[in-house]
């Protein structure tokens, strides 16, 4: 399970935002993406979701091109995806917010259950939010929701924007654990991160890529 991104380049309302990316994401990898705001952090994950048009580039699956292919088929392949901003339905309760997903790509039932058990391993704060109302949330619980609900569809690939920006230091160290304990209970899942602050992935990634004005410009490699 890697993805290789080839000469990945994106232009938004006419200007250029990543510039000739080149990145091998692998299995069993937590992945920091450290750089300023504006850097093109948002931009890369949400090009690997399908959620931005390519003007160049290549996204080989394991030997299969997906640049073309739509957003819902790319979460159909295992790809998850927790927006910075969560975008939690308030209408609906936080064990409806984390399967909804999974009942767009009609996940049978069973399934459903089994990955619910997996990610309230991973992420066991959860489990007291489940019959909450979505609108019930604070930030930062929202921000817990959108993981578990990222963890639902992502069985290769979760792709994380900014989960610890506006967090409390208690709710940060949850997330952080977290994202530990996905290292141990999800051996193959590849975890992407983009921060801001490095040092808030500390302990966490297992690889870090550095982006400046669109590019990746220095990857360094920790023990994982």
């Amino acid at each position: 399970m890697t993805l290789h991104i080839q000469s990945m380049s994106v232009d938004l309302a006419g200007h250029a935002v990543l510039r000739d990316v080149n990145v091998t994401l692998e299995a069993g990898h937590t992945i920091a993406v450290v750089g300023r705001n504006g850097a093109g952090k948002t931009t890369l994950l949400r090009s690997i979701m399908g959620l931005v048009k390519l003007r160049t580039g290549r996204l080989q699956l394991d030997g299969d091109d997906i640049a073309r292919r739509p957003a819902a088929r790319r979460s159909a392949s295992g790809f998850g995806y927790a927006p910075e901003d969560r975008v939690i339905v308030p209408a609906l309760s936080v064990a409806q917010n984390i399967t909804l997903p999974c009942e767009v790509l009609r996940v049978p039932a069973r399934e459903v259950q089994q990955r619910l058990e997996g990610v309230l391993a991973s992420v066991p704060q959860l489990k007291a939010m489940l019959p909450r109302s979505g609108a019930a949330l604070s930030g930062g619980q929202g921000k817990i929701v959108a993981l578990a609900r990222a963890l639902m569809v992502g069985t290769r690939f979760v792709l994380l924007d900014e989960p610890f920006q506006g967090l409390a230091p208690a709710l940060a160290r949850q997330y952080g654990d977290s994202l530990r304990l996905l290292r141990a209970s999800h051996p193959q899942l590849c975890v992407v991160v983009t921060e801001s602050n490095a040092s808030l992935l500390e302990d966490v990634q297992s690889r870090t890529l550095y982006i400046e004005r669109g590019q990746i410009e220095l990857a360094s490699e920790v023990s994982k």
